[in-house]
């Protein structure tokens, strides 16, 4: 059977109101801006999944635009091969993508169905969810690794009755080789991506004059360089963006952080105030007594005392 014949085996699911046009109301990723091309994104297609597909049009674009819960946006959604593929692109570890991909394909889910009866008696089919991060962020991590929805829940089970398992690629330059091989476009962003890292670490340039320097050398070097001169002043804002991005979220974390190291040496000290305080009842100390030899308010032994549930 033909390499196009197959192709368009993959059933088109009607999908109304669809665009790929990129919302103008959050900015756009080099990466999403690369993989919207439909021949950049059959290529990425074709290198994770071994296919040798050549028909573009094949594949059903069905990113989610202007669907936003909490500031998330689909970064791209397509169906083949009667699956629904969920790309997406992180620059910063996110365990919690599994529960953000939970609400896009739910999303997607309402729409692809949404002429047909639930309640009718025949079995209403949809195409089967493929869930990947594209992860560039500086936190190591394997080349392959996994996300669980099940790992969110509070009461823990072997055998949950609802599970979404997100595959998490590290796609930084020197890992999954065999993937960036077999996509050319991939391997040239992570390049690119790795440059921009290599002038902004120097720490002698400002970050446009760093991004700059990473264009320039690239398109020397012919990585993305056709992307590159086409969209040159959009890559650089959009790369700006994307590190000024990267580098709130690790100030964010750093304070989160702090905060909790300082949050657990006071749940410490109290804990160790009520040994104390049950140490000094025990042999028969007032309350008073107590307060004055921790040099601790009167008030704040009663507290304590509540949360001990000391008589």
């Amino acid at each position: 059977m033909s390499k196009r014949k197959n192709a368009q085996r993959s059933r088109k699911y009607s999908v109304r109101n669809r665009t790929v046009k990129a919302t103008k109301k959050y900015k756009d990723t080099i990466f999403r801006m690369l993989f919207e091309n439909k021949e950049n994104l059959l290529s990425l297609y074709n290198a994770m999944n071994h296919k040798n597909y050549t028909d573009a049009d094949a594949l059903q674009v069905v990113t989610l635009e202007n669907s936003i819960y909490m500031g998330m946006k689909n970064d791209l959604a397509f169906i083949l091969d009667m699956n629904l593929y969920l790309y997406e692109h992180q620059s910063t570890y996110n365990p919690n993508m599994p529960l953000r991909d939970l609400f896009y394909i739910s999303n997607e889910y309402q729409k692809l169905v949404v002429q047909k009866s639930l309640y009718s008696s025949v079995l209403q089919k949809i195409p089967a969810p493929k869930f990947v991060v594209f992860y560039n962020g500086t936190k190591e991590i394997e080349d392959v690794s996994e996300f669980r929805l099940s790992s969110a829940y509070e009461c823990q089970t072997d055998d949950p009755d609802l599970e979404l398992r997100v595959t998490v690629l590290n796609v930084n330059e020197g890992h999954n080789q065999e993937l960036m091989e077999h996509c050319q476009i991939l391997k040239e962003y992570a390049q690119y991506v790795a440059k921009v890292r290599k002038y902004t670490s120097l720490g002698e340039l400002s970050l446009e004059e760093a991004v700059e320097c990473a264009v320039e050398e690239c398109i020397k070097e012919g990585i993305l360089a056709e992307f590159l001169i086409q969209n040159r002043a959009e890559v650089i804002s959009m790369s700006i963006f994307e590190y000024n991005k990267d580098e709130e979220e690790k100030k964010l974390r750093k304070a989160e952080f702090e905060a909790g190291r300082e949050a657990g040496i006071e749940e410490g000290r109290k804990e160790l105030l009520k040994q104390q305080i049950q140490r000094k009842l025990s042999k028969g100390k007032s309350i008073d007594e107590i307060a004055e030899e921790l040099e601790e308010s009167v008030t704040v032994i009663q507290n304590l005392l509540s949360e001990c549930k000391i008589k």
